[in-house]
């Protein structure tokens, strides 16, 4: 596995230790984080990564939030259950050189602690057909996780069909191989 863009472009980092974490293809996760950097997703957001505050929540290996911080984000928190999840994230945290940069939780996201700061850029990928993404938005916004105007980005099965809470919308959907990525503002 390795960063696809950024600063840290081409470093190589550990895969997970467990079958039960499903990391992101480098291909997938390279259209993410191209369709982040060139979709106009409006004045509220502006430039999604510069000095952001980014939660990578259900994080594996902390692919997404280790991009983000590649990216110009400022600071990351990583949220997830699994303990060995916990372990490669935190040393592949050591290896890029962006522990500083991170809090890493044991956490249970739908669940979550409260926020000691707001997020703007929320990244949700949990096992696939649980149901686990409307009631993790939900208890992240009531924890303080999102900013006033959050640009989310949920992972589900291809096939799998997300209902997002109240007050949420998709704005863009895309499919590659069996993943799907929806991408979630607050309804205006």
């Amino acid at each position: 596995m390795r960063i696809v863009g950024g600063q840290l472009r081409g470093r190589k980092f550990a895969p997970p230790l467990s079958l039960t974490t499903r990391p992101m293809m480098d291909r997938v996760r390279e259209s993410l984080f191209n369709i982040l950097e060139h979709h106009d997703w409006g004045r509220d957001v502006g430039d999604v990564f510069d000095g952001t505050r980014v939660l990578d929540a259900f994080c594996g290996t902390g692919a997404l939030a280790f991009e983000s911080l590649s990216r110009g984000a400022a600071h990351a928190t990583l949220f997830d259950r699994d303990r060995q999840a916990l372990q490669v994230a935190t040393q592949n945290a050591t290896d890029l050189k962006v522990l500083p940069q991170c809090a890493i939780l044991s956490a249970d996201t739908t669940q979550p602690p409260q926020a000691p700061m707001p997020c703007r850029l929320v990244f949700l990928a949990p096992p696939y057909r649980k149901g686990l993404i409307p009631p993790a938005m939900l208890a992240l916004d009531a924890a303080g996780w999102m900013e006033k105007a959050p640009l989310i980005v949920a992972e589900t099965a291809r096939k799998e069909e997300l209902t997002v809470p109240e007050g949420f919308a998709i704005l863009l959907a895309r499919f590659y191989g069996d993943t799907g990525l929806h991408f979630i503002k607050r309804a205006s």
